[in-house]
């Protein structure tokens, strides 16, 4: 009889999927790894020799999302020539690509007091992949003569934390009134940037 071979990458991403299913239909508290093993079709040790915990686990699907949104933006950003274009074309693919039902379970994570500290600041990490999305608008925007921006940092920061606090509205605003909020901070933020 021939030994199954078992490939642990395959494995691990196995167990990621069927976890974020169940994330998203059930929300963290929600989900147990016993859950997870039953769905995944791994036993409850292969989850922890794979995750260590149910908070690690989360952490690296929601990095993988974020790595997905990055490299999805970077396949489109270029499709706009001006910068202007690029910064309300990235307000509506962050509206468009954090509708998820990650984002409520990551929501969750972040309000939860027993959530292991190294777990929230990696949650914190996950703002960098839009945020350089963000400053590379702003930079492409200074170096074509677009945009007049003093403080790089503290222009795509501001911009971020904007677009972020929008971002806490996506599942109790409708969307067109949310869309046109999104498209609105950009004029308002081109107003304070644009050289005149």
């Amino acid at each position: 009889m021939m030994k199954r071979h078992y490939d642990s990458d395959q494995t691990r991403k196995i167990i990621a999927e069927k976890a974020a299913q169940l994330f998203s239909q059930k929300g963290f508290a929600g989900t147990s790894i016993s859950d997870i093993s039953k769905e995944s079709g791994f036993s409850k040790g292969h989850v922890y020799y794979h995750f260590e915990n149910k908070e690690k686990l989360f952490m690296t699907i929601a990095q993988d999302a974020m790595r997905i949104w990055g490299d999805k933006w970077d396949a489109i950003s270029p499709n706009y020539e001006t910068a202007t274009a690029k910064l309300y074309a990235v307000a509506g693919f962050v509206l468009d690509n954090y509708k998820t039902p990650l984002l409520k379970v990551l929501q969750e994570l972040m309000t939860n007091p027993a959530a292991d500290p190294q777990t929230l600041k990696q949650l914190y990490d996950l703002v960098e992949t839009p945020m350089r999305a963000y400053e590379a608008v702003f930079q492409y925007g200074i170096d074509s003569g677009e945009f007049v921006i003093e403080d790089l940092q503290t222009t795509t920061f501001l911009f971020g934390n904007w677009l972020g606090a929008l971002c806490q509205h996506i599942f109790t605003m409708e969307y067109d009134t949310l869309h046109r909020m999104f498209q609105q901070s950009v004029t308002i933020f081109l107003g304070g940037i644009l050289k005149k």
